[in-house]
Parts: C-alpha cells; structure tokens; sequence
C-alpha cells in the first residue's frame, strides 16, 4: 500500500449526477470550510466533471493528492492549500 492509499480525507463529497459548473462550486465551498492541509473526497462523474473539477481546483491552489478511476464513477482527492 502506497502513502496516497492510506490518506483518509477529513470530509466528502458525492457530487455524481451534478452537472457542470456546479459541481466545480460545490467543491469550491466545501473546501473554505475547511481548514489548511485537510484532505478532501469527492466523487464525481466521468467526462466534463473529472476533467473540469481537478483543473480548476489546481487553479485555485489547492493540491490534487489522487485521482481514482473506480468504474462508474472517480474517486478525487483534495489537500485544502
């Protein structure tokens, strides 16, 4: 097992099923909720959502920790800068 396997986040999110941008907005505000250095889980869907929401969350400064393909769904992991 890998250091990034054992990172448990400290919140999550499910957002499949949310369109975007809005699951991008509702990242966005559940990571000023929480504090620097907290890791956060969030789900999304393939195509737009897992291509748009990791972007624009680097953008915002943030660390993409992992990125996990799990079928039907990606499993995205968040470092709050």
């Amino acid at each position: 097992m890998t250091e990034e396997e054992k990172i448990i986040p400290d919140d999550k999110i499910d957002l499949r099923g949310v369109l975007c941008p809005i699951n991008f907005v509702k990242t966005k505000l559940k990571l000023e909720m929480m504090d620097s250095g907290q890791v956060l889980e969030v789900m999304l869907d393939d195509g737009e959502p897992i291509r748009s929401v990791p972007k624009s969350v680097k953008e915002e400064g943030h660390k993409i920790v992992q990125v996990e393909n799990l079928g039907n769904a990606y499993r995205l992991l968040i470092k709050k800068s």
